[in-house]
């Protein structure tokens, strides 16, 4: 399989160290032009070409691609790829907040003949969120915790000094939509939770720097005429982003290891 990958931060490098579990067997990496991605990368389990345009990218024909960039990333390359046949795999699930944004991707996959693949990323329990949601009303709260290293450079600062801590503060309560669209780099939890049937405007939402945090803490609790249930779920942050849990690499590496595209009928 030849993966396409945009983006080579902290989860796309992790991500490529781990392909030898999968049947990847070669990588074209989408990066800035004056990214030092190229001389930053080791030699890893497959090879990886690095282009800095999206004509690059798909002109490498990879069978399905990563974005692992941001909601930037999302909203410039989502859209052409799915529109030009290509499945994609999106880590910045958040972006999709944008509620504008999510209908062009829906139209440009409808148009591609393609499919766009949201991972569970740090979290947990979606398939059976997806079945509650469906047969009626969820309600959903979720709370977020994080060290506050993993809130630096976002609102965050705007609210609490995060270097004077001494007890776990909420600095944000709100819906989905709000947080997940002023939280980019931290909410992309929130942005699974609501796509999978919690919806943006009805889940409550609480954020929290704690500097007794050893990891990041993801907890929710579901209600519904049929089922009720808390998940809580501790995840250690990745080495290279405190912001980012290693379960979200590993959710990607599971989406790409069961890939299968889609067979033509005619």
């Amino acid at each position: 399989m030849h993966l396409g990958l945009i983006g080579f931060g902290s989860i796309g490098s992790a991500l490529v160290g781990m392909l030898g579990q999968t049947q990847v067997t070669q990588v074209t990496a989408l990066v800035r032009p004056a990214s030092d991605a190229p001389q930053r990368h080791s030699a890893g389990p497959v090879p990886v070409a690095f282009v800095s345009s999206l004509d690059e990218l798909i002109a490498a024909r990879p069978d399905i691609v990563v974005e692992c960039a941001g909601h930037a990333a999302v909203a410039a390359y989502a859209p052409p790829l799915l529109q030009s046949g290509h499945d994609v795999i999106i880590a910045s699930v958040g972006a999709l907040a944008d509620a504008a944004l999510q209908k062009q991707v829906e139209r440009a996959a409808g148009a591609g003949k393609s499919r766009f693949i949201l991972p569970s990323g740090a979290i947990g329990g979606l398939d059976l969120m997806r079945a509650l949601a469906a047969a009626g009303d969820v309600d959903v709260a979720y709370r977020g915790i994080k060290p506050p290293k993993a809130w630096q450079g976002s609102p965050a600062e705007q609210v609490v000094d995060l270097n004077a801590l001494s007890r776990p503060v909420t600095f944000f309560s709100g819906n989905g939509r709000d947080a997940a669209l002023a939280y980019p780099k931290n909410a992309n939890v929130v942005a699974a939770l609501a796509l999978a049937g919690a919806g943006f405007e009805q889940m409550r939402v609480e954020l929290v720097a704690d500097p007794a945090a050893q990891g990041n803490q993801h907890s929710y609790q579901v209600h519904s005429p049929f089922c009720k249930y808390t998940m809580t779920i501790e995840a250690t942050g990745s080495p290279g982003n405190a912001r980012t849990s290693v379960t979200t690499v590993l959710s990607i590496l599971q989406e790409i290891a069961t890939y299968q595209p889609i067979q033509s009928s005619t």
